[in-house]
């Protein structure tokens, strides 16, 4: 289907990542006027090669890919900002946009945003992440002053294995924690959690691919304002 005049959602995703690109796509369904289209950066397997930082020549390749398109605004829909540091969000965004004149934003802002808006919030995890690395995610939740008053992890290491979690596992995770939470947070963009809905146990369920979209559906010009 061609559309005419389309506004248009670029997303960066990692190239292991099988989730982002469906569920942008099933939230996009109601609004038929958004184009999404997708860039990939090496992200796969169990080993991370800049488990501090990211790649920024793959990420300004990425993002200048999807700038020939000419989108209305760029998103990193991947949850690594949310233990690297922000400020290394922050730093991608700017960069992005320098160079290719989008703007841009990430999950992990989003959540930042989301989270001053609503304010003081106990939070309950949702990670299939290893403990080493959930321990690490724990840490810096906690330097930023968000409070996880609950977690569940499920020990996984490979970014594909987070992808074929099946549904009722994940909603075990959240109900384990809901009781203890406002909001129920699944961490992890490579991780089906948006596919259980806007809310489990009675807690709101935000999810980081989910919050991605979102972000960037409010850099959108509306149609009225649109090229």
């Amino acid at each position: 289907m061609i559309l005419p005049g389309p506004r248009v959602l670029a997303t960066i995703t990692p190239s292991g990542n099988t989730v982002v690109e469906a569920v942008t796509q099933a939230m996009l369904r109601a609004q038929p006027d958004v184009l999404p289209i997708f860039s990939r950066i090496a992200v796969h397997g169990a080993v991370d090669r800049f488990p501090d930082r990211y790649d920024l020549d793959g990420m300004l390749g990425a993002a200048e890919l999807l700038s020939h398109a000419k989108p209305d605004v760029i998103v990193w829909n991947g949850s690594k900002g949310g233990i690297i540091g922000l400020d290394h969000d922050r730093d991608l965004v700017a960069r992005i946009t320098a160079a290719t004149g989008v703007p841009a934003t990430t999950s992990a802002l989003v959540l930042e945003a989301r989270l001053k808006a609503r304010g003081p919030t106990r939070l309950g995890l949702i990670t299939p992440y290893a403990d080493a690395y959930q321990a690490r995610l724990l840490d810096a939740f906690a330097g930023r002053g968000w409070v996880v008053s609950a977690e569940s992890h499920l020990g996984l290491t490979d970014n594909l294995s987070y992808a074929a979690m099946p549904l009722e596992r994940l909603r075990a995770q959240c109900e384990a924690v809901a009781p203890h939470c406002d909001v129920l947070l699944g961490w992890c963009t490579n991780c089906p959690v948006a596919a259980l809905g806007p809310e489990v146990a009675g807690r709101p369920l935000w999810d980081a691919t989910a919050l991605g979209v979102e972000g960037g559906l409010a850099l959108i010009p509306p149609p009225s304002a649109a090229g």
